[in-house]
Formats: C-alpha cells, sequence, structure tokens
C-alpha cells in the first residue's frame, strides 16, 4: 500500500511543512503497516467521498489533510480537515502524522 500524506494550515503555518510525504507501508515494521492497512480497511477509505463537507466558520486556522491512497489497483483521495469527527479517521491521520514527523526528522519522504 501506498500513502501520500500532505498537511496544511495551522496557527503557525510553515509552507516547507506542508510538502507531501510518500512512503511504502510494505517498508514499515510489521506493527505500523499493520495499523495503518486496517485503519484504511476499517475506515473504508475508498468508499470515502473526496472532499467531505466544509470545515466550520472560523475554521480558518484549522488543520488541512489530503491522503492519497494507492493499493490493489485502486488509487484514491480524501481531503479532511480538523476537527475530524470520525474517530478510525481521527486515528488514521494521528498515525500518519506521526509518521511524516518520523520521516522527516530522519531526512525521508
Amino acid at each position: 500500500m501506498r500513502i501520500e500524506f500532505k498537511m496544511e494550515g495551522g496557527l503557525a503555518h510553515f509552507p516547507g511543512l506542508s510538502k507531501p510525504v510518500s512512503f511504502d507501508t510494505e517498508q514499515l515494521s510489521q506493527e505500523e503497516r499493520t495499523e495503518i492497512e486496517n485503519l484504511v480497511g476499517q475506515g473504508r477509505f475508498f468508499e470515502l467521498p473526496s472532499s467531505p463537507a466544509p470545515p466550520p466558520r472560523g475554521a480558518a486556522d484549522y488543520y488541512q489533510y489530503t491522503v492519497t491512497v494507492e493499493a490493489g489497483g485502486r488509487r484514491h483521495t480524501v481531503r479532511l480537515a480538523d476537527p475530524v469527527e470520525d474517530p478510525g479517521l481521527q486515528r488514521l491521520i494521528t498515525v500518519l502524522r506521526k509518521k511524516t514527523k518520523a520521516l522527516r526528522s530522519a531526512g525521508g519522504g
């Protein structure tokens, strides 16, 4: 499974940090790979609309996320904004944010 994750916005927006990070779950530890693949599957990622409802008024400083998943010959992109109300999607975003931070710290992505 190939994942591309992009995070934008927030109070202190830094353009360099909004570059997308891509990785293949095959390159992750078994635990990380299983967690991400389960979250994508359980969250029915490929069935989600590409763009959910717009964020509430006054949400200019909220984070916005773009997640693209490629798996089994399928490719789907979903755009989300804080607050992410679905607990499974929120967990996926949390895991992807942590992975992105680790990859950037290691000089990858």
